[in-house]
């Protein structure tokens, strides 16, 4: 089988000084360092294209040659060997790809890459963001220590879709008649693929049973609000651990469970305080409904959220009816 990644129309540099193409690299693709193994030919060659928040290169150096970074920040490479063999050196741990592999570089792995003097790849550049609205569309939830792929090797009788997926963007970008919103929409489509097709720490097989619960574990609270809720109790209900509910009410809420439910109790109070026609008869009783048994913690706790003390909430109330 044979795959297509980009052609002359993309071409940036050709029978080239590899450093000025590292140079170029470092504008556009990666952040990195070159070192050449030997003192080679003006021989490297890169090919270039954007579609939307996405790059697409094809490169080779023409000679043997080192490449190490840091990380690349908040992006992804998806790299594909064409020819030749490229050395992937991470953890003390040593991997070889050779022609007609895929292997993938998260943002935060470092990068020690040795490739062979006829090592030639394509690289697709991703933004990190992709892969977070992907999850969210379709409601996956991402580790809130990020999405971290594999670094194994992958064969192209393995990913044929993926690939043909790939080629099928180059052939977008070099024709130039996309717009940005088909472009978008290529983008997201590259993005949901690869986590449906690589290995990840992202779980797809319970999608979002965690994402989801998160409005039915709101209607829950909404629903007992006038009982002491426990985190054990809303763990059980949405049948996930106290990590993954702690990590779901952080994502979707920026709190806790507990102040979570806390914050929708004290606004029934408020509401109950400031409502006409609601019939109360005094703080004391409107708070003890709603299992607040500590009246001047519950005093700070309603001025600190609301501004107010409850006493004033209900004097407003009176003046107003």
């Amino acid at each position: 089988m044979s795959f297509h990644f980009l052609d002359k129309k993309s071409l940036v540099y050709s029978s080239a000084d590899p450093y000025e193409v590292s140079n170029y690299v470092n504008q556009h693709v990666g952040s990195h360092n070159l070192r050449l193994m030997r003192k080679g030919q003006d021989g490297a060659v890169l090919n270039h294209r954007k579609l939307g928040r996405v790059d697409l290169c094809r490169i080779t150096y023409g000679s043997e040659a080192h490449v190490k970074s840091d990380g690349l920040s908040d992006f992804y490479h998806m790299q594909i060997i064409l020819k030749g063999l490229c050395r992937y050196e991470i953890a003390g741990h040593t991997t070889d790809f050779s022609a007609g592999q895929l292997f993938l570089i998260n943002p935060d792995d470092p990068i020690d890459l040795t490739y062979s003097e006829d090592c030639e790849k394509f690289i697709l550049k991703i933004p990190n963001m992709l892969f977070d609205e992907a999850c969210q569309e379709h409601h996956w939830c991402k580790p809130a220590t990020g999405i971290k792929f594999s670094p194994l090797p992958y064969y192209f009788h393995e990913i044929e879709s993926l690939l043909y997926l790939t080629t099928l963007i180059c052939q977008e970008a070099e024709s130039g008649e996309g717009t940005p919103q088909v472009h978008g929409h290529y983008n997201r489509i590259v993005a949901t693929k690869l986590l449906t097709m690589l290995k990840h720490n992202v779980a797809l097989a319970t999608p979002s049973h965690q994402c989801v619960s998160f409005e039915r574990l709101e209607q829950y609270v909404e629903d007992n609000i006038k009982r002491d809720i426990s985190v054990e109790e809303l763990a059980r209900y949405a049948q996930l651990s106290l990590r993954s509910l702690y990590l779901l009410f952080e994502k979707y809420a920026s709190t806790t469970p507990k102040n979570f439910i806390r914050q929708k109790k004290l606004e029934r109070v408020y509401a109950a305080l400031m409502d006409p026609a609601s019939k109360i008869a005094n703080i004391t009783a409107v708070a003890m409904e709603y299992g607040f048994t500590h009246l001047g913690r519950f005093s700070e706790c309603y001025k600190s959220t609301f501004g107010l003390l409850p006493s004033d909430s209900l004097r407003q109330r009176q003046a107003r009816h």
